[in-house]
């Protein structure tokens, strides 16, 4: 009989919890008390009634769970569109190939084999930092590991190492630097560990 009495709570307390406005409630409500008029007869059975009844009532609730999701499902579909909007102006995201290198008067942008343009949007593979430039400026020989480590990316303090020179370019991450005045494909220069980092223009 405790085991009758502890289904039947649970089923009452998940009633009040779950099924308010279902009509599985009020029904589920009558059939234990009445389950409970037999077990004098047949216990076995009337606790394999409860039990199916509590198993159905619990698989309608998770039914309801899985029926709520599909909406918002259906709903992407107009999402989905302005999804395959967006995944344009990704993959219209170019980038560089080959990736160049160069000095302030070559023009920045998607670089070629035929359009040798200067990558502006170059990234670190070493350190993960954005490679920073300056235009018409190369760095000075005494320019080391540290100064690079401690100072990117702040602008102003790499200005300290910088010389001005008209028609260089000067790069740098945390870990590497270099200053060009002509078209260099970065395949010719290996120890800089930087890529292309895609433009979305």
């Amino acid at each position: 009989m405790d085991e009758e009495d502890d289904l039947d709570e649970l089923l009452d307390e998940v009633e009040k919890k779950f099924c308010r406005n279902l009509c599985v409630a009020s029904s589920g409500r009558g059939e234990p008390r009445e389950a409970g008029k037999q077990t004098a007869t047949k216990p076995a059975e009337v606790r394999r009634s409860l039990a199916q009844d509590a198993d159905a009532l619990l698989e309608e609730l998770q039914e309801g769970d899985h029926r709520q999701p599909p909406p918002p499902k259906s709903e992407p579909s107009s999402k989905g569109a302005q999804v395959e909007k967006k995944t344009p102006s990704q993959t219209g995201g170019r980038k560089c190939c080959p990736v160049f290198v160069g000095g302030s008067s070559v023009t920045n942008g998607v670089g070629t084999a035929t359009s040798k343009r200067s990558c502006d949007q170059l990234r670190c593979t070493s350190c993960d930092f954005r490679v920073l430039m300056f235009d018409d400026c190369e760095w000075d020989p005494s320019c080391d590991y540290l100064f690079f480590r401690n100072n990117v990316p702040d602008r102003q303090k790499l200005q300290a190492k910088l010389k001005r020179r008209r028609g260089f370019r000067a790069y740098g991450c945390q870990c590497s630097w270099f200053s060009s005045s002509e078209p260099t494909d970065l395949r010719d220069l290996p120890r800089l560990r930087w890529v292309c980092g895609k433009h979305q223009h």
